[in-house]
């Protein structure tokens, strides 16, 4: 028997080697090539009939083609459809992605029970029986009883039960559960996902059906498989959050019919995820009274604003290198940080250890956090709490001036619906008109901003 001709295609751009390279030629992504089964031509269906996404249309200037609203239909879960944009897109493909256990599966049947009560769903599971997902139903108390399941992993015979029941909305867990009979490669490889969501792909954008897809994720956090994944897919979802915590955050990192970096928070209860109404409450710790190294910023998911307490620990070093560490926020904007302070508000730290917390399990990635972090860090330094009812946001630049923050508008009007009559922000966000309750210091440099908060200590 001749033994199958191998490549290696890499799981970021989807090109080929012949043979393995710690680097693909393609895009230079390091450890990224697989070794994967050539696929005779002859044998692949796919392979000499290549098909759009959609329909053939002609070519036509932009200026002739009608920009309609995409109606959206919700699915019932208000947080889980803040982050798809307001609900689901009928021919919409979204691709949802989590660690094991986190509840992807939960959400999703949630979803679907809410659903079956208007439209026609169909839940095609992959890694469960219909027993175990019954029990699931029973244990979340959802109602089942217009909610189709299919426990197939085959991808023809999943498609020709998209074109027989004709659902609205279909669910597919997991995409690295399915195998094409066209291609030899094992469930999971490159080559039959790439193939699976391409397929399935197209069938959403020519039948009008909204498929949901549930993708494995690697070790690094990443969605498993190659990177054209993401890219035929019209919505991506990450999962975060421990698992060992109640609390879960859906964050949404590409979406062609909303916002991107729109946040979903829910609670996991007995009966399933809960959304959480008011997010900055999880984020914020309960102190009876002001303590030193605590610093409360208004940080902009989407288009939600969000209360979190950034937490400093200054300690004296007993090791040549001071140690840095930040949970939450990015470690190297930490040193940045700690030089401007140093450089521009005579206030050194190169002899302490440096230990950073965002509260909540959150991350935060914008820039705006950084005059929280070092107000954080100089509170800790001095031993000394910020004023009570302080809240601060604002970007620290390396000449030590205070960039502005987007939305500062909406930021103090979270923070003073939230009872905080204090906030220390870029001059260039102060309001023009002021804001009940609330009284606004604008500053413009970092060592101004260490002063005022000295005079109202």
């Amino acid at each position: 028997m001749a033994k199958a001709k191998t490549n290696y295609t890499c799981t970021e751009c989807g090109g080929s080697a012949p043979k393995w390279t710690g680097q693909c030629p393609a895009c230079g992504a390091w450890n990224t090539l697989v070794e994967t089964v050539v696929e005779a031509g002859g044998n692949n269906r796919f392979s000499g009939q290549r098909q759009g996404l959609a329909q053939t249309a002609p070519v036509l200037s932009l200026a002739d083609i009608e920009a309609i609203d995409v109606p959206r239909f919700g699915t019932g879960i208000d947080e889980f459809d803040r982050v798809l944009g307001g609900g689901l897109v009928a021919g919409g493909v979204v691709l949802i992605g989590g660690d094991p256990g986190i509840g992807k599966s939960t959400l999703l049947l949630q979803a679907l029970a809410n659903l079956s009560k208007l439209k026609k769903v169909l839940y095609v599971s992959g890694e469960e029986s219909g027993a175990q997902i019954a029990l699931r139903a029973r244990r979340l108390a959802v109602d089942g009883k217009d909610l189709k399941l299919q426990a197939e992993i085959q991808l023809e015979k999943i498609l020709a039960t998209l074109g027989e029941q004709k659902p609205d909305v279909a669910v597919i867990d997991s995409i690295q559960t399915l195998y094409s009979d066209a291609l030899t490669s094992a469930p999971g490889s490159v080559a039959q996902v790439r193939e699976c969501a391409a397929q399935l792909t197209r069938a959403a954008k020519q039948s009008g059906v909204t498929i949901i897809m549930v993708g494995h994720v690697t070790k690094e956090g990443a969605l498993a498989g190659p990177r054209v994944l993401e890219h035929i897919v019209d919505t991506v979802l990450y999962f975060e959050g421990d698992t060992h915590s109640s609390f879960r955050l859906v964050r949404a990192i590409k979406n062609r019919f909303g916002a991107v970096n729109e946040l979903g928070v829910f609670a996991m209860t007995e009966k399933g995820l809960k959304g959480v109404s008011n997010p900055s409450a999880l984020f914020l710790s309960q102190h009876d009274n002001p303590v030193p190294g605590s610093c409360v910023m208004v940080t902009q998911e989407g288009t939600r604003p969000l209360l979190v307490e950034i937490q400093a620990l200054v300690d004296s070093s007993h090791v040549p290198n001071a140690r840095r560490l930040s949970v939450g926020l990015e470690q190297n904007r930490l040193a940045m940080l700690l030089a401007v302070m140093h450089r521009h508000a005579g206030v050194a730290a190169f002899d302490q250890d440096v230990f950073i917390n965002a509260v909540g399990g959150v991350k935060i990635t914008e820039p705006a956090a950084d005059l929280a972090v070092l107000l954080a860090i100089h509170s800790s330094m001095r031993s000394k709490p910020l004023p009570r009812g302080l809240v601060v946001f604002g970007e620290v630049g390396l000449a030590g001036e205070i960039r502005p923050a987007p939305r500062g508008q909406e930021r103090l009007r979270e923070a003073a619906k939230l009872g905080f009559s204090l906030a220390l922000i870029p001059k260039s966000n102060a309001p023009k008109q002021k804001i009940e309750g609330l009284t606004v210091i604008g500053v413009e440099r970092i060592d101004e901003a260490l002063n005022r908060i000295r005079e109202h200590e």
